[in-house]
């Protein structure tokens, strides 16, 4: 093969072959569905862990037994729960069912949030590129730092008393 590369355009049109054929190989995501046409996944953020499974539907959301509406009053975490369905275009198109546990309401419409995306891209591949891009696929890692012993909370020192 060195006695065929001659010039640099015979270099980039062999480099430029070989990158075909790894595109190729590389596999193709499949969706993952169980018996019922479900998909599966877990959300996390702060310290609520949500369980959601999407399924094709009406668009009806049931968090913790309740509907959306009931069990996320404030208009701003319902709003939360939706950006994963309009960022896909799939609006009005899947039922979620979620249980959530841990956390206050925000951590916890954060977690199902990314349950729902991490799901939607479990049972439909395609609409991973749009999720991933808007960034809910990735896990929001922010907790809460601990308390240290010899402070007021995690970092604020006690007052400082001259006297």
């Amino acid at each position: 093969m060195a006695e065929d590369i001659k010039t640099l355009d015979d270099l980039k049109s062999a480099v430029s072959g070989s990158e075909a054929v790894v595109a190729e190989t590389a596999p193709r995501r499949e969706a993952q569905r169980d018996e019922l046409g479900r998909s599966y996944a877990t959300g996390k953020r702060k310290d609520a862990v949500a369980r959601v499974w999407v399924k094709p539907g009406s668009g009806k959301v049931t968090v913790n037994g309740k509907d959306i509406n009931e069990y996320f009053a404030r208009p701003v975490l319902q709003m939360i729960l939706r950006q994963p369905f309009e960022v896909a275009g799939v609006t009005g198109q899947y039922d979620v069912q979620a249980t959530v546990k841990g956390g206050g309401l925000s951590g916890q419409a954060g977690a199902v949030k990314h349950g729902i995306s991490q799901a939607l891209q479990l049972h439909e591949p395609s609409l991973r590129a749009a999720l991933k891009a808007a960034g809910f696929l990735t896990r929001d890692s922010r907790v809460v730092e601990r308390k240290k012993y010899g402070k007021a909370k995690a970092r604020r020192s006690f007052q400082f008393s001259k006297r």
